[in-house]
């Protein structure tokens, strides 16, 4: 993947050498790789980024993570049992109460490359609305569920979800408080949140 191949130092392929003002004005812009688009994006709007080659990674990862909040004995508000027994080592104090949960751990279903969002559902939130949910969240994810737009997302959880498609289906975009509320984040929940990525392809 691109974004990896310039964070370890490998050579650019020519296509990648080419500058935007050596380029015509009509030329069309070079696009940006999905994961280096999102990975722009997703830092644009505040997130924290996490990526990782393997599970080991990751483990050490979140355990920085829990450390640096004082969140190793706090309750952890988690919806998916696969991700309860996949870190079944933290010996995590879960709860489905959110008014006793310090922060909420999760997966989604896709990150979304020209927007830098990540697109969840209800099986990760259940019919929970994202303003109900702790304002700390920590997301596990993997390198293929990059996406370019909403709408390959939406398809792809149609295409997953043949026998029941799940409902709640939402984006969380905003990771930073925001300040001043405009037209287009009016009603957005900014939530603090650490993205860890698995590298899977």
């Amino acid at each position: 993947m691109s974004l990896f191949r310039k964070i370890f130092g490998l050579k650019n392929t020519p296509e990648e050498n080419i500058k935007s003002e050596s380029r015509g004005k009509y030329m069309p812009e070079i696009k940006l790789p999905v994961d280096e688009q999102f990975t722009i994006n997703f830092k644009a709007n505040g997130g924290k980024f996490l990526y990782c080659e393997n599970m080991q990674e990751i483990q050490q990862s979140l355990s920085y993570i829990l450390k640096e909040n004082g969140w190793k004995d706090e309750k952890v508000l988690l919806f998916d049992e696969r991700l309860a027994n996949l870190f079944k080592d933290f010996d995590f104090c879960t709860t489905k109460k959110i008014s006793e949960s310090a922060y909420f751990f999760s997966t989604c279903e896709y990150l979304i490359s020209d927007d830098g969002s990540l697109l969840i559902s209800s099986n990760q939130i259940a019919e929970k609305k994202l303003k109900e949910l702790p304002d700390d969240f920590i997301i596990f994810a993997t390198t293929s569920q990059f996406v370019e737009n909403i709408g390959e997302g939406l398809k792809g959880i149609k295409k997953k979800n043949k026998q029941k498609i799940p409902t709640n289906i939402t984006t969380i975009k905003h990771f930073k408080t925001i300040e001043e509320k405009d037209f287009l984040t009016y009603g957005s929940s900014s939530k603090n949140l650490y993205l860890l990525l698995l590298e899977d392809l």
